[in-house]
């Protein structure tokens, strides 16, 4: 018998060559991963080794820093930026936002400024383009609209030419139900979000806008659970957000199946805490927004997931049907045909509270945001080893606000430094109203948690299925 001890690992070579020539060669991405876990474990070793003060001052939301970074990148941008020069309404809004939820006001004449930039943006017969003189196209429409609202003037309003942002709309209404990004582009998922919520936020949504786009979605929901770009594409964590948002502004959400959308979106949650775009992708800190926010939203449509998930079990789906099947035949009623008051739908379910608690691990994504995703010299990144940037820094920020309960004053796991918290945080939009029972809010997220630890232990998938075994309740359950 061979006593030859085993080979060391390999050291001082590339990671992805197999230290047995029999064994399989590692992957790109495999090994990008196990780089980024190695990160990521190294910055949060020195939290958990870190004296009590020490902890609060890395857990700290550097907002000042923060503020500095985008209101200089809204007065001036180097010449690296001419590669954006087709998405200049986006730097607006990737800045704008971001100091919104930081509770920062601008001043006088740059909101002016701002103003009057998009204003040259907008074309003649509708939309905006990317810039000065270019074609419309609604991804730049929607960052322009969007930063008009969130500066909030009249000025900002009033420059917003309905009338013709209507047409235009129509224009890149296509048969299949969707809209196209732009005249003779891509027809997507993106696309139709992007229309569906300017109209609905600037009032011009109607059924002509909304016929067949809630149709064409459900489509787009893919085996696993997600939103793809189009049909039969990869379920993508911004299609997943932009799918169920738009649905939930036509009030059609349940044609989507909910609860397997939730297994999909909870799974790109990682060992890093932060969220992956995409099936066995790397983690991304923009995800902590697209992912994030998708899962936040279904915290307000319990009464749909309940229904959904009755169903599940009472339904027989014929031979052969996914358990994440989309078709909704057969199992859910079509809606009447009424009137309907398009106007009333977002507004309603902002005021709507929580009935159900984060069914992702929020206090770790904020984690992964402050101590992995932020720059202390402000501005956040993607993950620990990239630049920052003004696109992260916006939709960073945006996660952790969408990351913290209504009673964050209570659970924050940080403190702020320089000054107010960051407007988000406190889910200003939520109403204090008549809360849900919490006998059923426990019953009910025992339901969709042991759902989805029934689908893990179907598909071998263990060591979730112990993730999600560990946070159900301690209520007596017929598993």
């Amino acid at each position: 018998m061979d006593s030859s001890p085993q080979p060391a690992p390999p050291t001082g070579r590339d990671p992805a060559a197999p230290a047995d020539p029999e064994l399989p060669r590692l992957t790109v991405t495999q090994v990008e991963q196990m780089k980024v876990e190695a990160r990521v474990a190294d910055i949060y070793r020195v939290l958990y080794g870190a004296a009590p003060n020490t902890k609060s001052v890395m857990l700290e939301l550097w907002r000042d820093q923060h503020i500095e970074y985008l209101t200089h990148g809204l007065r001036h941008l180097g010449p690296a930026f001419h590669v954006l020069d087709a998405n200049r309404p986006w730097l607006c809004y990737w800045m704008v936002h971001p100091l919104a939820l930081l509770d920062e006001v601008l001043d006088d004449d740059l909101e002016d400024d701002i103003v009057d930039f998009l204003a040259r943006c907008q074309d003649k017969d509708g939309g905006y383009g990317g810039g000065p003189g270019q074609l419309p196209h609604l991804a730049t429409t929607y960052a322009a609209v969007n930063t008009l609202v969130t500066i909030g003037s009249k000025r900002a309003l009033s420059s917003i030419n309905r009338d013709n942002l209507y047409k235009f709309m129509l224009r890149m209404k296509d048969e299949s139900g969707a809209f196209r990004m732009h005249d003779g582009g891509e027809i997507d998922v993106r696309a139709s979000y992007t229309a569906i919520s300017v109209a609905s936020l600037v009032n011009i949504l109607d059924v002509e806008l909304a016929k067949g786009v809630g149709d064409y979605i459900a489509r787009c929901q893919t085996y696993e659970g997600g939103i793809a770009g189009e049909p039969h594409a990869e379920a993508h964590g911004g299609y997943t957000f932009c799918g169920l948002a738009a649905l939930i502004l036509l009030n059609e959400a349940e044609k989507l199946d909910l609860p397997c959308l939730i297994d999909w979106v909870a799974f790109r949650q990682g060992v890093e805490c932060g969220f992956q775009g995409r099936t066995n992708k790397l983690v991304d800190g923009c995800y902590s927004f697209w992912q994030g926010a998708a899962i936040a939203l279904t915290q307000k449509l319990v009464m749909i997931i309940d229904e959904q998930l009755k169903l599940s079990y009472s339904c027989k789906k014929p031979s052969g049907e996914d358990a994440c099947g989309t078709s909704s035949s057969g199992c859910t009623s079509e809606k009447s045909s009424s009137v309907v008051d398009y106007a009333k739908f977002g507004f309603d379910f902002i005021q709507r509270s929580n009935q159900i608690s984060p069914l992702f691990h929020n206090i770790a994504l904020q984690q992964y945001i402050l101590l992995c995703a932020q720059v202390l010299e402000g501005g956040l990144r993607d993950k620990p080893g990239k630049n920052r940037d003004h696109y992260h820094s916006c939709y960073c920020l945006s996660g952790l606000s969408v990351s913290q309960p209504g009673d964050w004053r209570r659970r924050r796991p940080f403190t702020l430094r320089g000054g107010s918290p960051a407007k988000g945080e406190g889910m200003p939009f939520r109403r204090r109203g008549r809360r849900a029972h919490p006998l059923r809010v426990d019953i009910l997220r025992c339901h969709v948690l042991r759902h989805l630890l029934h689908r893990c232990l179907a598909t071998g998938r263990l060591q979730e299925a112990a993730r999600w075994l560990a946070l159900l309740p301690d209520l007596h359950m017929n598993t």
